[in-house]
């Protein structure tokens, strides 16, 4: 039986992937792309702990009551 494996790569794969990439993007913009991949991971992050806070109710500024007596 054949079983996929992700990320399964050795040494030899991860050097020719960093040759490819250097090839294609040059040594200039990968660091670049690389603080773009990391502050994209840490908006996810911190987005994610946003999100397990609890809520708490506040007080809609905007009430439905009119306040407005235009007759």
């Amino acid at each position: 039986m054949y079983t996929l494996t992700i990320l399964s790569l050795s040494w030899q794969h991860l050097l020719i992937v960093a040759i490819i990439l250097l090839l294609l993007f040059g040594g200039r913009k990968i660091p670049e792309l690389m603080r773009g991949l990391g502050s994209g991971i840490k908006e996810f992050k911190d987005s994610v702990k946003e999100d397990d806070k609890p809520v708490t109710k506040t007080e809609n500024p905007t009430s439905t009551t009119n306040n407005n007596t235009s007759n």
